[in-house]
C-alpha cells in the first residue's frame, strides 16, 4: 500500500506542476488536499511518509476515529472537512478540523460561530456553492453566495477565506469553475477549492488554489 500511495502522490504532484506551468501559475500555487475518506489510518500514515501533510475527509465521525492521535503526533498535518456538515456535528468539527470547506447556510454559520467562541479556536472557513444548482447537492445557491459571505463575516465573525464547489457530473466543468472564480472575486475571497481526480487540471487553469484528489492517490474503496 505504501509504495502505491507514494507513486500516486508523485504522479498527482507532477500533473499539478504541469497544470500550473500551462496556466502561467507560480510553482506551488496550488495546494493538494489528499482525500482519504473511507481509507484507514494506515493510508494516511503512508501518505505522510511520502511527504503529504494536507488531508480531506467527508465525515466528521470517520475523521474523529482516524486523526486525533495522528494530529497530536504530526503538528504539521492540516485536516479539511470537505463533506456536508450537520449542525449537531459542529462542535466536533471545530475541535478537529483546520479547514471547514462546507459552510452553506445561515443556521450553520450561527452554530459554527457559537462553537468557535466556546472552543477558542476558529478553523479556516470556505463556503460551499451549489454551482450547478443541483437539488441533490449541498451548497448555497450562487445568487445567495454574497449574502452568506457577508452574514458569516459581519454578523458571525467567521472570516470566510474562499469558496468550494463540485460541478455537475458529465458536463464540461470549466464554465462552472470560472463562475466560482468570478463569485470569489466579487466577494473579495482568495481561496478556490475546486477540482478533483478527474478534472483538477481544468480547475487549475480556471484559478483553483487547492484541489481535492482521492482515488488517484489512494485508489477506490467501498
Amino acid at each position: 500500500m505504501s509504495s502505491a500511495i507514494a507513486a500516486g502522490l508523485a504522479a498527482i504532484r507532477s500533473r499539478i506542476a504541469e497544470a500550473e506551468a500551462a496556466a502561467g501559475r507560480a510553482p506551488g500555487a496550488v495546494t493538494l488536499v489528499a482525500v482519504a475518506k473511507t481509507h484507514p489510518a494506515a493510508a494516511v500514515e503512508a501518505a505522510l511518509a511520502a511527504g503529504q501533510t494536507v488531508f480531506g475527509e467527508n465525515r466528521v465521525q470517520e475523521a474523529m476515529g482516524k486523526y486525533p492521535e495522528i494530529k497530536a503526533r504530526v503538528p504539521a498535518l492540516r485536516l479539511h472537512l470537505i463533506g456536508p456538515l450537520q449542525t449537531n456535528k459542529a462542535r466536533e468539527a471545530v475541535g478537529l478540523f483546520d479547514v471547514i470547506e462546507s459552510l452553506d447556510r445561515p443556521k450553520l454559520a450561527r452554530v459554527l460561530a457559537e462553537e468557535v467562541q466556546r472552543a477558542g479556536r476558529c478553523p479556516e472557513i470556505l463556503i460551499q456553492v451549489n454551482i450547478g444548482r443541483e437539488a441533490q447537492k449541498a451548497g448555497v445557491d450562487p445568487d445567495q453566495t454574497e449574502t452568506l459571505v457577508r452574514l458569516a463575516r459581519d454578523e458571525y465573525a467567521l472570516a470566510p477565506r474562499g469558496l468550494m464547489c463540485i460541478p455537475p457530473a458529465g458536463l464540461d466543468p470549466a464554465p462552472f469553475f470560472r463562475q466560482l472564480a468570478e463569485l470569489a472575486a466579487r466577494c473579495g475571497l482568495d481561496r478556490l477549492s475546486m477540482g478533483m481526480s478527474e478534472d483538477f487540471p481544468t480547475a487549475i487553469a480556471c484559478g483553483a488554489t487547492q484541489v481535492r484528489v482521492g482515488s488517484a492517490i489512494f485508489g477506490h474503496r467501498g
